[in-house]
């Protein structure tokens, strides 16, 4: 289409040079100012792009600007035990020497020289430099959390790393390369708006080549018409092609990436983003995504003979020197139902907004939580094996807490109605922990996975979309439909590994659905390599990294419902401006025919809505407001139409009424007042 443009102000340049050359009858003056106004449109249409793309080129240097060269330690015999490393074991070498397979090593204030994998220690890093989180991460050996970014810096404690990518090919390279190419990448949405655009550019060009022949006929029998002018004839057809969102979808396009990058996501494709718009289904992980991930204490329940004190008391004692997240939350909730605090003194006034205060109502309970002589050394740690943890007192009592098979199998007796509760706790999504004094179990202590502030109302919001949500989790079937109703969840599916997943991701496709869903597992890459949208939490493995066509750097799996607002905005922002720029050439067309074929036509003077002043009037002020609506909505293509969960129905509707009216009535406005410009000024009477 822009390529008709460019081919069309040529012509017209042609003409003002030797208006001769295509027997024109008109004034150079005249066909210098359509060929202005034709070189205009051009630039204005480039510039739109250009101006999109300088976002995405400042996130690539902002990202250039974190590759520092740093001094890697380089462990010379790699099978030495992280405690026993010394200087003598370490060989100081540039980071760009260092090659995918050798093992560094990373002590605290150090920077990771380059992308790898701990293969032993745990540490505390700081990734604020790429992600742009303050707080820091845990990296540690085995499990998901292995994998670290080079540039980061190690905050706590030391870590042997092996480094898995080569210089030039590190997580940040790929980064600043996506940021940088995936603009340039054309999706399937946006082919066939191109071969849409590309076909009524073509019908145009016939429709107006036809005219001409058309005015020569006309000339024949027409006295004082001498044919149609060939610069008109141009600008006709530059009006009447969508030329506002041909000029404009690439700033869309790259509007919608840049928005994404805003939120620390870095998208490997163009098609990404707005598969995202388009997602029929999107499967949800539960913790983390639809949960916090955090057990906290929500209640305490007696058993038998044992009454309520007995059991806070002992939960009290056998997670004194607990930290867990569990246990402190135990820890809290006690101290919040007596009162009291374990130094005697009252709780803090903020106690009730951490976890572990979650009872909005707590019983008033006066406990004496004896924890005067209990020391740390009495503390008895959580093991796999028994798969609980206590206390020891002074006096020889034994207290512990932990699953509720493990904990009958440790005590010598439990009352009969303990696997009722349990159920009961289970049913509600909870995990119930049993409570045992002296071999005797006494309660159980309810705890409850949270869930996320709001996400029952965003999950909502995506369904308005018209998006099925579906979560997948390895959790048993009851705490999984009753996490599903307390969000309003369509579909769940419980006990979920990796071939379930994937099996699910191509279930839905086979229905020729579009699927998104999140990982961070090693596990999970298959299912994200296979799905539509793939969101990779960063702190995940490299295999996840690898497989998503998206990558978090905040490691949040439910920002892929920002992710999926995000590609619903792109596309109504394109179906807002395409009802626009369809509109305006409507209105164009009523303001052109008639003044160019009036005189041959009379009967089309009806259609003369404008009265403007002269054909030459009326084919400029057209030309001006074409040119100049391309940078006028630059600014609506990069922030976006606002965006509603609404249904296709509801925003075909608003796209009609508000953009599709503002485009028929926006070009009569301003092409009369252009008109009644050139009037006062004397132009072209």
């Amino acid at each position: 289409m822009l390529f008709v443009v460019e081919l069309g102000t040529i012509v017209s340049l042609l003409l003002t040079i030797a208006p001769g050359l295509f027997d024109a009858t008109g004034s150079r003056v005249y066909y210098g100012v359509i060929t202005a106004l034709l070189a205009f449109t051009v630039l204005f249409a480039n510039y739109a792009e250009a101006y999109a793309e300088l976002e995405g080129e400042a996130q690539a240097d902002s990202l250039r600007a974190l590759q520092t060269e740093t001094k890697a330690k380089q462990l010379i015999e790699p099978d030495t035990p992280i405690e026993e490393i010394d200087d003598g074991d370490i060989e100081i070498a540039d980071s760009n020497e260092i090659e995918a397979g050798e093992v560094v090593f990373v002590d605290e204030g150090d920077v990771i020289p380059r992308d790898g994998t701990v293969i032993e220690g745990s540490a505390s890093v700081d990734e604020s430099a790429i992600t742009g989180e303050s707080d820091p991460v845990i990296r540690q050996s085995g499990g998901d959390r292995t994998s670290v970014v080079g540039g980061t810096e190690v905050l706590s404690d030391c870590l042997k790393v092996e480094v898995t990518s080569e210089q030039g090919e590190s997580f940040l390279d790929e980064m600043i390369g996506l940021v940088e190419n995936a603009q340039r990448q054309k999706t399937p949405n946006e082919v066939a708006m191109t071969i849409l655009l590309s076909g009524l550019t073509l019908v145009f060009v016939v429709a107006v080549a036809t005219m001409f022949f058309f005015g020569e006929y006309l000339a024949s029998f027409t006295v004082g018409f001498a044919g149609l002018d060939i610069a008109e004839l141009v600008a006709l057809l530059i009006a009447l092609m969508p030329t506002t969102i041909g000029a404009l979808l690439a700033a869309i396009r790259v509007a919608g990436m840049t928005r994404v990058t805003r939120r620390n996501v870095i998208a490997k494709s163009g098609r990404a983003v707005e598969a995202a718009g388009d997602l029929d289904a999107l499967i949800l992980d539960k913790t983390g995504t639809i949960t916090t991930g955090e057990r906290v204490a929500q209640d305490f329940h007696s058993l038998g003979d044992a009454n309520d004190e007995d059991v806070i008391r002992a939960s009290y004692q056998s997670s004194l020197f607990d930290e867990t997240t569990e246990g402190r939350s135990i820890i809290d909730l006690a101290e919040k139902m007596n009162g009291t605090k374990a130094d005697g003194g009252q709780p803090d006034g903020d106690a009730v907004d951490e976890p572990g205060a979650a009872v909005e109502a707590p019983r008033d309970v006066d406990v004496s939580l004896g924890t005067e002589s209990l020391s740390e050394e009495n503390f008895v740690p959580f093991s796999a094996e028994t798969r609980m943890s206590g206390i020891n007192l002074p006096d020889g009592t034994e207290i512990r807490k932990g699953a509720v098979d493990a904990v009958e199998k440790y005590a010598d007796s439990a009352p009969g109605k303990l696997r009722q509760p349990s159920n009961d706790i289970s049913e509600s999504g909870g995990t119930p922990l049993a409570v045992a004094v002296d071999k005797q179990v006494v309660g159980i202590i309810e705890l409850q996975d949270e869930l996320k502030p709001g996400i029952a109302d965003r999950i909502a919001e995506i369904q308005k979309m018209g998006v099925e949500t579906i979560m997948a989790t390895g959790d048993n079937q009851r705490t999984a439909r009753w996490v599903a109703d307390q969000v309003g969840i369509d579909e769940f599916h419980a006990e979920f590994g990796p071939e379930e997943k994937i099996e699910l991701v191509e279930d839905i496709q086979a229905d020729g659905k579009l699927v998104g869903m999140t990982g961070d597992g090693t596990n999970d890459a298959p299912a994200l390599a296979k799905a539509d949208v793939g969101l990779a939490m960063n702190a995940g493995t490299n295999a996840a990294k690898e497989a998503g066509n998206m990558v978090d750097l905040d490691s949040n799996p439910s920002k892929i419902i920002e992710v999926v607002g995000i590609g619903k905005q792109l596309l109504m922002t394109r179906g807002a401006l395409t009802t626009f720029s369809v509109a305006n050439d409507v209105a164009k067309y009523f303001v052109l025919l008639p003044a160019i074929l009036a005189a041959a036509i009379p009967g089309l003077a009806a259609m003369d809505i404008l009265n403007l002043s002269t054909p030459a009037s009326a084919v400029t002020a057209t030309l001006v407001y074409n040119a100049f609506i391309i940078p006028l909505l630059i600014p609506l293509a990069l922030r976006g139409v606002d965006y509603e969960a609404q249904s296709g129905a509801q925003l075909l509707r608003k796209n009609l009424i508000v953009y599709g009216g503002g485009g028929l009535i926006a070009p009569f406005i301003f092409i009369k007042m252009i008109d009644m410009l050139f009037v006062a000024l004397g132009v072209f009477q």
